[in-house]
């Protein structure tokens, strides 16, 4: 049934097309104030301007690129321009002013930059050292940084300044139900005073103003309270740290804080920061086309030396000087347009629409059909008494007021709140998250997790610590350990000097890690752990880095990526030799090789024998649980091929064994997905013998589970993917496409939510493709972060395992106030509706039925959306796609709760004066004011209620939840105040303590009635969990739950 009405309103978690986005817009009918509804949803003619907008840029951008520097060339062959410096420019102690600095880079222009002296010319023009960085000491000659940033500008971009608060309280008004209400309440007012006089006659309309002002006032704090929390998360989105050297010393700087004539350094998958010029670097691959749109990489170096802001580093590493920033970049003029139009709202936002649209039309029937049967009585009584001709302002009154209780029956029953409490959920959850060390990028991301069947993770930095140490050598054919300082001398008296200096070399010739010098004078390695190791293993043997780096020249470097899964660098050596070096997964580095270096540092040829012993000891190490490197060198004679770094022919030096522990909490977080029918599966670039130790140390492997390779894994036919893949657990020595390929699979052949972890630029598209995507906040580049969802800030797999709980809790708290404000609905408009047939009039007055729009919409999304997770949540099975959002549980506790509350209300109404001994001439008014409290008590005791679906122990946890009991403690006392000291506008009398015992008692039965409809059976859908292919027994559910 759901799918047949909702069918306009299915979208997909991510990638969704435009089509269907404007499809389910346009089947949204009934709405009662559309800026506040659609909020948080994307404003799709606004995004595509500036769509349009960004390309118009792009192409600009793509013309200065590509023709600019031509022009230049030709409008300045007679020679550079005058140019005068500006005199504050001068006065600050700059040689160069920022805009003709910004157009140098901008246009590409060589020429130009030749002419001030290159990047040496302009660093001193910007004064600072290529070396130092720029100077922050106090006292300085140099400029500071404060006198850069008044010159050149701060590092950031134009943005759209904050809502306020009376932003958000004029948004509140622009319901058109409260604006039809507060028309009707000044008539009112206005008809009031001409009939009854000052002040009585002001009561009724004055009543409903006042109702409706605290209708806004609470939406607009409620609202305004979420965007503080988005704009929290904003904030934390947007911090990025760049590694820069400054007064000699290397440090991390937010982006935000860098200056022109930073030196930058730039490694793999970070995004440029700012515009500058090239300093130093190898291999240095630029993608240009967040900017230029142009797909085709762009190699960096000297001849060639700009980069531009929002740019992304594809391979190689460089050092940068920073020229421009901010807003005179390219990319800041395209990050205006980023933001415009929104974010895309999430599947659950859009199905809850589509929910309210349903309950709106048929709420605007009721009301239709209230006022007319309302109406119709009133003028069938007029003709009766013979007085359909004489009309008096009393009558008018009483057509008035019919009409605002229709219009207010609309204000109920078109459940506003419904796509909104989604917001506040994800906003809460999110919020929460953040303290976790989880980042949510995307608000779908957060709802998606609930669903997630399957995670794909890395091993490295996930499961395990990422702090490595070598453990572990084979060099010259015998096996070491290193535990300590004391094995050093013991390691060093086994080899002849010979061995250790070519071992030396091939570590400190062959790594990007560099030794750093901080203010304080601490020495520390930065550098990738695996590199760290390796380095901090050299210094321990008292190798000396900055000796080895001025003894020998480096001629080109290939930095390790996950493709080649080695690093090689091409060096010339102190006798004026060439030597290149190579390093990286054992069995990749020991197929180049063809010698073995022997216990006098002699070459000798690598029989096969050898190499054989060699697999095993690498096995060996991996059995360990160790992370295993092979290191290699070769000379080259040949001086034709001294710019090529060769593919084969190298001499094995050592096998290194590093040490990487699992993380604690890892194995019991394992232990927890699989109580909650999530496979985990293993996918790393390591050995396979290593990832199976930690998969089993983990939990994640397990007999009759399958460990498989890459290569292996990718020359299967499609037939046996289908086969083998419910079997995967541990996938090694896999390509970035292998996971890509994985995760394809999963979604498409077996309809898995899945969850997938990445660090690297190559995991982008992975990343992209999954369900979740999951970026390493520590390890994790710029460009995995950009294509993830989610960023895990500590690295750790027991955080990705709390993602998923709270994704089921924002599910089940939406699910939650989902019933209990159905269940208000549908008992509000029966009520007025049949005691408007029957009795002619409507219990429920308009400033009563405000009052229960703000209990069942605001402060019951409140209580119930912002409910915490519990552990139970991890017992149970994943939400399968398709599943419908309302159950077959949910139907029972509507109906059920419905069917109880009517007919307590309809007794009261019908036959209440008889049934509690009510006489005299407010008999009437008494009675109404106890349906209005019974009605109201029924609600909060549903509301406790609705805090579980399925289990009969709804007080559970009830005191952990601070805003549900503040909410029902508010929400009480307020009803209290209504009932007792404003009953002029309010339309109620003070009752008596035995009467609002018995309002108390009634609501309360709701809880014993509760207990008893989730004793019913009702079958639960979940038939991809029953059929799941995963070798897990499916979990308990129904009956077995409650």
């Amino acid at each position: 049934m759901e799918s047949f009405f909702l069918k306009d309103f299915d979208v997909d978690p991510k990638n969704r097309s435009e089509e269907a986005l404007r499809r389910w817009r346009s089947a949204v009918t009934i709405v009662k104030n559309r800026r506040r509804r659609f909020r948080m949803t994307a404003d799709l003619s606004k995004r595509s301007e500036a769509n349009k907008q960004r390309k118009d840029i792009q192409e600009k951008i793509r013309v200065a690129l590509y023709v600019q520097k031509a022009a230049l060339q030709f409008i300045e062959a007679g020679g550079p321009p005058e140019y005068k410096l500006p005199d504050d420019v001068r006065e600050a102690g700059f040689g160069i002013d920022p805009e003709q600095l910004a157009a140098i880079v901008r246009g590409h222009d060589t020429k130009r930059l030749k002419l001030h002296g290159g990047v040496e010319g302009i660093a001193k023009e910007v004064a600072v050292s290529l070396d130092e960085g720029v100077c922050t000491r106090a006292g300085a000659a140099k400029p500071p940084v404060s006198a850069r940033q008044e010159v050149y500008g701060f590092n950031r971009y134009t943005e759209k300044p904050p809502r306020s608060f009376l932003t958000f309280v004029w948004e509140a008004l622009q319901d058109l139900t409260l604006i039809i209400l507060m028309v009707c309440a000044v008539v009112s007012v206005g008809v009031g005073l001409a009939t009854e006089g000052w002040p009585k006659g002001m009561y009724d309309g004055l009543g409903i103003i006042l109702s409706i002002f605290l209708v806004v006032l609470v939406t607009a704090i409620s609202d305004y309270r979420q965007s503080l929390q988005f704009r929290d998360l904003d904030k934390e989105k947007k911090k990025v740290f760049i590694h820069v050297t400054r007064d000699g010393c290397r440090e991390k700087v937010s982006i935000y804080d860098l200056v022109v004539g930073d030196i930058v350094h730039l490694s793999i998958g970070d995004v440029v920061p700012a515009d500058g010029i090239f300093v130093s670097g190898y291999s240095l691959l630029i993608d240009e086309s967040s900017l230029s749109g142009e797909s085709e990489p762009v190699n960096v170096y000297e001849e060639r030396p700009f980069l531009l802001s929002g740019t992304k580093v594809q391979d190689g590493s460089a050092k940068m000087l920073v020229t421009t920033v901010g807003m005179r970049t390219e990319w800041g003029k395209l990050m205006e347009t980023l933001s415009e139009g929104g974010d895309d709202e999430t599947p659950l936002q859009v199905k809850l629409n589509g929910v309210a649209t349903i309950i709106g039309k048929i709420g605007l029937v009721f009301a239709v059909l209230t006022f007319l049967v309302l109406t119709g009585r009133f003028l069938v009584e007029k003709a009766l008494k013979h007085e359909i001709t004489h009309w008096s302002s009393s009558d008018a009154l009483d057509l008035l007021d019919y009409f605002a209780i229709a219009v207010t029956i609309i204000v109920v029953a078109v459940p506003e709140g419904l796509p909104l409490a989604v917001t506040l959920s994800l906003a809460y959850a999110m919020k929460k998250l953040m303290n976790d060390w989880a980042l949510v990028r995307h608000l779908s991301a957060c709802e998606t997790m609930g669903s997630a069947s399957c995670i794909c993770t890395d091993k490295t930095g996930t499961l395990t610590t990422n702090h490595m140490i070598v453990t572990k050598t084979w060099l010259c054919g015998k096996a070491a350990d290193i535990k300590d300082v004391e094995c050093k001398e013991a390691f060093k008296s086994d080899f002849s000097d010979a061995v250790l200096i070519i071992l030396l070399q091939s570590i400190f010739q062959n790594t990007t890690c560099e030794v750093v010098t901080d203010k304080q004078g601490k020495h520390s390695v930065m550098g990738t752990p695996t590199e760290s190791a390796l380095l901090e293993f050299g210094l321990l043997l008292g190798g000396d880095l900055g000796a080895q780096r001025k003894e020998c020249k480096v001629l080109k470097v290939v930095p390790f990526s996950s493709v080649r899964k080695k690093m090689s660098v091409l060096i010339t050596i102190p006798d004026g030799g060439v030597r290149a070096f190579c390093k990286g997964a054992s069995e990749i580095v020991l197929q180049m090789c063809d010698k073995i270096i022997n216990s006098n540092g002699e070459t000798a040829p690598l029989s096969k024998k050898e190499v054989k012993d060699i697999r095993n000891v690498i096995d060996g190490f991996a059995s360990d649980a160790l992370r295993t490197l092979c290191l290699a060198y070769r000379d080259i004679n040949n001086s034709s091929n001294k710019d090529n770094i060769p593919e084969d022919g190298y001499t094995l030096i050592a096998i290194i064994g590093i040490k990487d522990p699992v993380r604690p909490g890892v194995k019991e977080a394992v232990q927890t997905c699989l109580a909650a029918g999530i496979t985990v599966r293993m996918v790393t670039g390591d050995n396979i013998n290593t990832a199976k130790a930690i998969a089993r140390e983990c939990g994640i492997l397990t007999d009759g589970g399958i460990a498989i390779e890459g290569p292996e894994f990718r020359n299967k036919s499609p037939d046996q993917m289908r086969e083998i893949i419910p079997k995967i657990q541990v996938m090694a020595r896999s390509l970035p496409l292998d996971k890509h390929t994985l995760v394809t699979n999963l979604r498409n052949m077996f309809k898995e939510v899945v969850a997938v972890t990445g660090d690297g630029t190559n995991d982008a598209p992975a990343l992209h493709e999954a369900d979740i995507g999951l970026a390493m906040g520590i390890a994790g580049t710029e460009v995995a972060k950009e294509s993830a969802d989610v960023i895990i800030m500590n690295d750790d797999f027991t955080t990705i395992v709390n993602v998923t709980k709270w994704g089921r809790a924002v599910y089940i708290n939406i699910q939650k106030f989902v019933q209990f404000q159905l269940t208000v609905n549908i008992v509000a408009l029966v009520t007025n509706f049949v005691s408007a047939c029957i009795t002619g009039s409507a219990p429920l007055t308009a400033v009563q039925l405000l009052w229960v729009n703000m209990i069942m919409d605001t402060l019951g999304a409140l209580a119930l959306a912002t409910e915490p997770p519990n552990d139970d949540l991890m017992k149970r099975p994943p939400v399968s796609r398709g599943t419908s959002f309302i159950t077959r549980a949910m139907w029972r506790n509507i109906i059920g709760q419905s069917i109880y509350q009517l007919i307590i209300l309809g007794i009261l109404d019908f036959d209440g004066e008889r049934l509690l001994g009510l006489s005299g001439s407010n008999a009437s008014s008494i009675l109404n004011t106890v349906i209005f409290n019974t009605f109201v008590f029924c609600q909060v005791f549903n509301e406790i209620n609705s805090r579980d679906i399925e289990k009969i122990n709804v007080f559970r946890g009830i005191f952990s939840s601070w805003v549900f009991l503040g909410v029902m403690v508010s929400t009480v006392a307020f009803q209290a105040i209504i009932v007792e000291f404003l009953g002029d506008f309010a339309n109620t009398v003070p009752l008596s303590w035995q009467l609002w015992v018995l309002c108390i008692l009634i609501g309360s039965v709701s809880l014993p009635v509760g207990a008893i409809l989730k004793c019913i059976p009702v079958e639960r859908r979940n038939v991809a969990f029953k059929e799941n292919h995963n070798g897990y027994e499916p979990l308990p559910s129904g009956p077995e739950l409650a």
